[in-house]
């Protein structure tokens, strides 16, 4: 199936829209086969304010119909404790969210951006997915995050070469519990170390509070050039901080 085939048996729906690579690439597709669609994005202190920035110029440059839907996720005591199946929670009850605001709207059908690149496996996150019986057109019509990023330039949208980026809980260790606080630690970390021009990177909270940086190889060499004003910046909010050369994981 293609995507123009998808979108002319569903020819109006919602989509989950996150203003990353691929919920951004099948907004415009919908849009670019004809399809009613409209955008819902989930804001909570999961996301940094960047992704919804990035996705209110998508959303204005493709015309796109788009609803901002708050949502207080560390009010889900499965949540905010952090287990391992926390995404399924999460993700369970802002898909509730969407769900609920997009049947008010008239529309029945949601779709997601999951790809066919994605590991569905038994991952909570995709589980919660089936549950509420969310479709994932990019990744039925068997498209690769590298063909939708390609795709994507070709459109001519902004979000083509965008680097993956995993939602603020990711950054604290599975089991301690996640707090406002933290979560906006991380997001002053990374945004000053976005503003140092560093990208595709990320800053973990240790079991001991520390910041664990995590970079790709290509930018170490940076890295230890600006070590005093990291080291200074985020020692504001961090008891230490730390350069992992082991890993840099999702």
């Amino acid at each position: 199936m293609t995507l123009q085939e998808f979108f002319r048996e569903n020819p109006k729906t919602a989509i989950a829209f996150s203003g990353g690579v691929d919920s951004a690439y099948l907004l415009y597709a919908g849009i670019h086969y004809g399809a009613e669609v409209h955008a819902y994005y989930v804001k909570s202190a999961f996301q940094p304010q960047f992704e919804l920035d990035d996705a209110l110029r998508l959303a204005n440059e493709l015309h796109a119909e788009m609803t901002v839907i708050d949502a207080d996720v560390l009010s889900e005591p499965a949540v905010a404790s952090n287990p391992r199946d926390r995404c399924y929670y999460c993700k369970r009850a802002i898909f509730e969210k969407i769900l609920n605001a997009a049947a008010a709207d008239g529309f029945t059908v949601l779709l997601d951006g999951t790809n066919a690149s994605d590991d569905a496996g038994d991952r909570p996150g995709m589980r919660a997915l089936r549950e509420l019986e969310v479709k994932s057109p990019l990744r039925i019509c068997g498209l690769t995050k590298s063909e939708i990023r390609r795709l994507s330039k070709e459109a001519g949208l902004f979000t083509w070469d965008k680097p993956a980026y995993a939602c603020l809980a990711t950054r604290i260790p599975t089991g301690e519990p996640i707090t406002l606080e933290k979560l906006q630690a991380t997001e002053r970390a990374e945004d000053f170390l976005f503003g140092l021009g560093f990208t595709d990177f990320r800053v973990r909270r240790g079991t001991d509070g520390a910041a664990r940086l995590q970079f790709p190889e290509n930018q170490l060499e940076r890295v230890l050039a600006n070590r005093k004003a990291i080291v200074t910046e985020l020692k504001k909010d961090y008891p230490s901080v730390v350069l992992d050369l082991e890993v840099r994981g999702e």
